[in-house]
């Protein structure tokens, strides 16, 4: 009898810590997946590249059922901070919108080879760390030819924000876009500022554009965050024409936003958050252009009255011979893409 209770006691043991961890294990995958988003200076509401993260990271929230936060680095001092604070906090997929995220990413996904992370616009290489970059120069080639097509002045004007390589790349783009149509066209070139805080400037985005246009300048390219605002506000005071940048934009000033260069972040990131998901997160480098329609421009109700079916037709025509290698944009990483 003795016997008989201890063998009892054991089988009832044993069912209890089965259940306990089977109850445990079922918990775990009905857990829903938790991404963060470190978002840079600019924050959510830039209008522009973070906000095109943001609002693919949110698509996937209310798709996929995943739980995300978001977090705005305040500086550069805080970045790695935040992404710590998402890896020690369990979270599945940790993501940094923009370059100057590059070095934290890589010493934080080191520290945490179980967890996952991406970076946009940055270059990290680990097997944890999927990094999305896009080919700006040619969507900035294309947004070039329609800005040489519509000038009457053969004056154009390109503002970048931040002085620094990756926005280089969009001038370069630019630049050779406007002069593929227009070899006698002439651009003038500013930028905002040397720090984090070009993107986030407006007023003196708006004293950059005003007096380009005062020198008989008619389009201007603003690729300078959210800064592009004070672009736009000179373009409607002066009755000229601004591109926009990373997102549509068009509908921020109708009838003075010839076009937007797009840049799918959006895509990228809500892509990413669906392959978690679906269980085939791979680490990697992944580039964006206009094959695989990462970057491209925008018409839609807000501009197609400005950009007429020849100056499409053109435009579509440059964009067919770049995705077949017949135009090699030239790139300012490598300096030796020929026009």
């Amino acid at each position: 009898m003795r016997l008989f209770r201890l063998l009892c006691l054991s089988l009832v043991s044993f069912l209890v810590s089965f259940l306990a961890s089977f109850l445990a294990s079922s918990l775990a995958s009905a857990a829903p997946l938790k991404v963060g988003l470190v978002l840079d200076k600019g924050g959510k509401d830039d209008r522009s590249f973070n906000s095109a993260a943001y609002a693919g990271a949110t698509k996937a929230e209310k798709e996929f059922g995943i739980k995300l936060k978001y977090v705005e680095a305040t500086d550069s001092n805080s970045i790695e901070i935040l992404h710590r604070s998402f890896a020690k906090k369990d979270f599945d997929l940790v993501i940094g919108v923009g370059f100057a995220q590059a070095e934290a990413v890589k010493k934080i996904a080191d520290q945490y080879p179980q967890k996952k992370f991406a970076i946009v616009d940055g270059e990290v290489t680990a097997a944890n760390v999927k990094s999305l970059l896009f080919e700006e120069h040619e969507g900035a080639y294309l947004v070039g030819a329609l800005a040489a097509l519509q000038s009457k002045t053969g004056k154009i004007g390109f503002i970048g924000g931040m002085d620094i390589p990756m926005i280089r790349r969009f001038e370069m783009g630019f630049r050779a876009g406007v002069e593929k149509v227009n070899p006698k066209a002439k651009l003038i070139s500013n930028f905002i500022g040397i720090t984090g805080e070009a993107w986030t400037n407006p007023p003196k985005g708006k004293e950059l554009a005003l007096s380009q246009f005062g020198s008989g300048v008619d389009v201007i390219f603003a690729a300078a965050g959210a800064s592009g605002s004070g672009v736009f506000d000179a373009a409607e005071e002066r009755k000229k024409f601004a591109i926009g940048v990373d997102s549509n934009q068009n509908w921020m000033k109708p009838g003075f936003i010839l076009t937007s260069m797009l840049k799918r972040v959006d895509v990228a990131v809500y892509d990413t958050i669906k392959e978690l998901k679906d269980g085939q997160f791979q680490g990697g480098i992944y580039r964006f252009g206009l094959k695989n329609k990462g970057v491209d421009y925008a018409i839609d109700e807000h501009n197609q009255k400005l950009i007429t079916p020849e100056m499409t037709k053109r435009v579509e025509e440059l964009k067919s011979n770049i995705i077949a290698g017949k135009i090699l944009v030239p790139d300012y990483y490598k300096k030796d893409a020929k026009k």
